[in-house]
């Protein structure tokens, strides 16, 4: 499991730049959308290990962000396992364009049971109305 490594392509596009999410003002790769192609990458990887019924969710993240990826250019966000500790993962992450990397870090996710989970989601919802 430790040796398996999950990885995501994308192509950047306008919506994806800092200047569309609010996180800078230039045409480059947003850093909310790399780490959200991170995450996504480790929750693709720890999803073929779950019990049917389970999911995940993240709850941490460390990230840095060192290089800028123009529009247009595509890159691959990948995750590998480092840890396994009860309901919670670990994983290294990191991203590359078509340069060389732009990003690296780690991420924690912990397994839940996805019905239980919406539930309690939904329950907060209803008490604030």
């Amino acid at each position: 499991m430790a040796d398996e490594i999950n990885s995501i392509s994308i192509q950047v596009v306008p919506e994806h730049l800092a200047c569309a999410v609010g996180s800078g003002d230039l045409d480059v790769l947003a850093t909310p959308m790399m780490i959200a192609a991170m995450e996504q990458a480790a929750c693709g990887l720890l999803a073929r290990f779950l019990e049917p019924g389970q999911t995940s969710v993240g709850t941490a993240i460390d990230i840095k962000h060192t290089a800028a990826t123009p529009c247009g250019m595509a890159y691959t966000a990948s995750a590998r396992l480092t840890g396994r500790e009860g309901r919670c993962a670990s994983f290294e992450v990191w991203a590359e364009d078509e340069i060389g990397e732009i990003g690296r870090g780690s991420h924690t996710r912990v397994v839940v049971d996805a019905k239980r989970f919406q539930e309690k989601a939904d329950a907060k919802r209803r008490l604030n109305q």
